[in-house]
């Protein structure tokens, strides 16, 4: 059914919250599986991941990108969904995603939208922004926010598109742009998860955004790509 991926580093104050969401699905547990992929934590975040995931390794490939993609290589269903550590996943989120891409057949993505855990107008303010901008971009075929804590891929599809590239940031959204060669990339309003806003309080919100969009404008342009070792895409 569904291979959820979750990459980790050094987590442990936040994994769990987000490990037991996901063990709190509707969806039956024994129709998917979590593979937690840990950068190597200095913490206890593989000792905790352990207690929920079905499997718990250190990636082997560089950035978060390269742990979405070790964790691609080790799953075993047809449809991976990506979250990430310090997110909250609805109890209907994998339900959502299955029906998703049962209703579009053509799909090769599915993604949603996000809101904030921490508390405070600005912060919801800011994710407001965010979706509106997601919407736009959606419907105007522009930009596709495909963010790495809420989005899935047919597996075969996202392996012949050549996967996450290693990035400093944007990753996540560059990979719609590949992705949509290989079948619709299809936003669902309704697929919501709670988004930390740790790393705009820590980064500044329009730094980590300038980041996002350089990668996206520059980083990824050649039709192929390199991954252990394999070249992928289109020929």
């Amino acid at each position: 059914m569904i291979s959820v991926i979750v990459p980790t580093f050094n987590e442990e104050e936040g994994v769990e919250a987000c490990l037991q969401s996901l063990c709190d699905q509707t969806l039956p547990r024994d129709q998917y599986e979590i593979i937690v992929v840990d950068g190597n934590s200095k913490d206890k975040t593989r000792e905790i991941a352990e207690k929920y995931a079905d499997l718990v390794f250190i990636q082997t490939s560089k950035k978060v990108g390269g742990a979405r993609n070790d964790g691609a290589m080790a799953a075993k269903y047809d449809i991976l969904a990506t979250t990430d550590a310090d997110c909250f996943l609805p109890r209907d989120w994998l339900e959502k995603v299955l029906a998703d891409f049962k209703k579009y057949p053509d799909a090769s993505t599915i993604y949603g939208i996000v809101y904030p855990l921490e508390p405070g107008i600005k912060h919801k303010l800011s994710l407001l922004g965010y979706n509106i901008v997601s919407r736009l971009g959606y419907w105007t075929g522009t930009i596709y926010m495909t963010l790495g804590c809420n989005t899935a891929f047919r597996k075969d599809l996202f392996m012949e598109a050549g996967m996450y590239i290693t990035a400093d940031a944007g990753d996540d959204f560059e990979i719609a742009r590949r992705m949509k060669l290989y079948g619709k990339v299809k936003l669902d309003t309704n697929l919501k998860v709670g988004f930390s806003m740790r790393r705009y309080i820590e980064f500044g919100a329009m730094k980590s955004i300038y980041q996002w969009l350089y990668i996206v404008r520059h980083g990824g342009t050649s039709e192929k790509y390199q991954y252990a070792g394999k070249e992928y895409g289109k020929k």
